[in-house]
């Protein structure tokens, strides 16, 4: 508690060193607290403020690739190679539940957003919803034909994407777990999928090297994103749904305009692939986490 592993501060980002390279960053809905799955099968949450460790959450046996918070911010999921989703107590870290229906590796974790499903994705090709309240699982989500890497909730929870290594995107009704549509175009596997803000554009990104956005309503490609020069492993909107950012295995952080395509900026400074980034919930702040062992915390303004 209180260790201070903040090594580098300056205008533009805070550097964070992890034991270990870092699969997966979420912020807490306050936007105070983030979170960090790793591959020493721990979850680790930091305070954004300034980089303090706040707490270690140990019982996973296998590297920590989702996390995830619910949406009033008192339990966090975590997703591991040991088969499991663990749900977490956040103001303690008290394990709660561990679901371990799974046969395989679980990749992605996402809450619903009236916090009363959870999601998970895996290598089993399935993506698993549960009921929150007592880890019942409530639907098996069977059509991928190879690992599921990333499943996202629309903002209204109705739906449900999840981005596989058979290189579709698959969009789900969550009440009954009907398949609704596939995507197709990407020519390699799809490692993250995220929906913007009003739920009417989903992004994708892929070992292809470009992210692509599609409209939610027909599944039209709107544009495809060009730039990395290696897989793209993570995708975030900006709470106000203007901005994309993309984490790729070319070392970099990409922030494009959705509304045309256009490359923003280029954040730089990891040493390895990023893994994954995310958004303050205010879109003041973005976090990456990456294979170097760190998570960044740069102003995305």
């Amino acid at each position: 508690m209180g260790q201070q592993l903040v090594i580098e501060v300056n205008r533009t980002h805070v550097r964070i060193e992890h034991p270990a390279p870092v699969r997966s960053v979420a912020f807490s809905p306050d936007g105070q607290t983030l979170a960090s799955g790793s591959d020493n099968t721990t979850v680790r949450l930091w305070r954004v403020s300034d980089g303090t460790l706040l707490r270690t959450l140990e019982g996973h046996t296998g590297p920590v690739y989702g996390v995830a918070f619910s949406p009033d911010g008192q339990t966090l999921a975590s997703g591991s190679w040991d088969r499991t989703v663990r749900l977490w107590r956040a103001a303690n870290g008290k394990l709660l539940r561990a679901l371990e229906e799974h046969t395989s590796l679980v990749e992605s974790v996402a809450f619903s957003p009236d916090g009363q499903t959870l999601a998970s994705g895996s290598a089993d090709n399935t993506v698993r919803l549960w009921r929150f309240a007592d880890g019942a699982l409530l639907h098996i989500l069977v059509g991928h034909t190879d690992w599921v890497y990333s499943v996202a909730f629309s903002p209204n929870g109705q739906t449900l994407a999840s981005g596989s290594w058979d290189k579709t995107v698959r969009l789900w009704r969550v009440s009954d777990g009907t398949l609704l549509s596939t995507l197709k175009g990407h020519t390699d596997w799809v490692r993250s999928v995220a929906f913007s803000p009003d739920g009417q554009i989903l992004a994708s990104g892929s070992r292809d090297n470009t992210v692509r956005l599609w409209r939610v309503a027909n599944s039209a490609l709107l544009c495809t994103l060009e730039g990395h020069t290696g897989p793209v492993g993570s995708v975030a909107f900006s709470p106000d749904g203007q901005i994309l950012a993309s984490g790729s295995y070319d070392n970099t952080v990409r922030l494009w305009r959705v509304s045309d395509g256009t490359l923003l900026r280029t954040l730089e400074g990891h040493r390895d692939p990023v893994l994954s980034v995310a958004f303050s919930p205010d879109g003041q702040t973005l976090a990456s986490g990456s294979w170097d062992n760190t998570v960044r915390l740069w102003e995305s303004g």
